[in-house]
């Protein structure tokens, strides 16, 4: 069977600078896709029957700029792995730390080198190609075992619970901002809670590296139960680390690591509709994550 070509995406604007990307990367042995501007970018990967191996996209563009097509295909679930890589005129030290900071896999500048972007876009196939043996042969190895359903919690668990958001505040510290069920209904504090694991999390990572920590699976011992927590902020210049951070949290008598994956995507979910200053109901994501814990993640028996 012959193996498919790698598939890349890609963006700009100017037609003349499309159309020699994509010869050139034709001419290396890439299917290569293309589209003017972030918006027809995101409708065509709503339409492509793969998911490409690699995106490359210019910033500056009209109707949906690069930095925006970037966050559009990051809070998608089927595209978020996709490496990403900006080849832009944008040259300045601050926008190449911007593009960096934003998460974004590589920063080429115009004019390039056509041998650093074939280097670029490999390296990322390779990379990525090797992630996916891994997840086989974890997927190969899950399927070697007895596998049956273990929740994390049970109906009867299920007031013990709680899903709550706590924000930063340069005066008074971590203050709970919302909690489901209402801590009024709660037999400890939430609040306190909060607090002690939103400290527990930057005196292991420090508030700069804070919203990095990718989620963090915790035992909170003096309440015998378990939280996870996911951490993530907004740019604002009023505060002292010029940006507004928050934790998003989930307490409950047990939290298996299979489950936490799938929580960790719902409050990414509620994430960036904060970030998007976005309405959203806190007891509707409780009862979405409430169907996670109780419904059961793998456990593994050895035959």
């Amino acid at each position: 069977m012959v193996k498919a070509k790698p598939l890349l995406l890609v963006v700009d604007d100017n037609h003349d600078i499309l159309f020699n990307l994509k010869i050139m990367l034709e001419e290396r042995g890439y299917d290569v896709i293309t589209s003017i501007n972030g918006e027809t970018a995101l409708k065509n990967l709503s339409t492509l029957n793969a998911i490409p191996d690699v995106i490359i996209s210019d910033i500056m563009m009209p109707n949906m700029n690069g930095y925006e097509f970037f966050s559009a295909v990051s809070s998608h679930p089927q595209w978020n792995r996709i490496p990403f890589l900006f080849l832009t005129a944008k040259s300045t030290p601050e926008d190449i730390r911007l593009g960096k900071m934003l998460g974004a896999d590589d920063y080429i500048t115009k004019p390039f080198n056509k041998e650093d972007l074939i280097a670029s876009v490999s390296g990322k196939i390779a990379r990525n190609r090797k992630t996916d043996l891994i997840d086989k042969k974890i997927t190969d190895l899950l399927t070697s075992y007895q596998i049956e359903m273990q929740p994390s919690i049970s109906e009867d668990d299920t007031l013990p619970f709680y899903l709550l958001i706590v924000f930063w505040d340069d005066i008074e510290g971590p203050i709970l901002r919302n909690s489901h069920p209402p801590e009024k209904k709660c037999h400890f504090s939430i609040s306190t809670i909060g607090k002690q694991l939103f400290h527990a999390a930057t005196s292991i990572y420090g508030h700069q590296k804070i919203t990095k920590a990718e989620g963090i699976l915790l035992n909170i011992e003096n309440i015998k139960k378990q939280g996870y927590v996911f951490f993530d902020a907004f740019p604002d210049k009023n505060e002292r680390f010029r940006e507004k951070q928050y934790m998003l949290s989930i307490i409950a008598p047990n939290i298996t690591y299979f489950d936490s994956l799938k929580v960790k995507e719902v409050l990414k979910e509620i994430s960036e509709k904060i970030k998007n200053t976005q309405d959203w109901e806190i007891e509707y994501y409780w009862e979405k994550i409430l169907k996670i814990l109780s419904t059961g993640s793998l456990l593994l028996k050895p035959q």
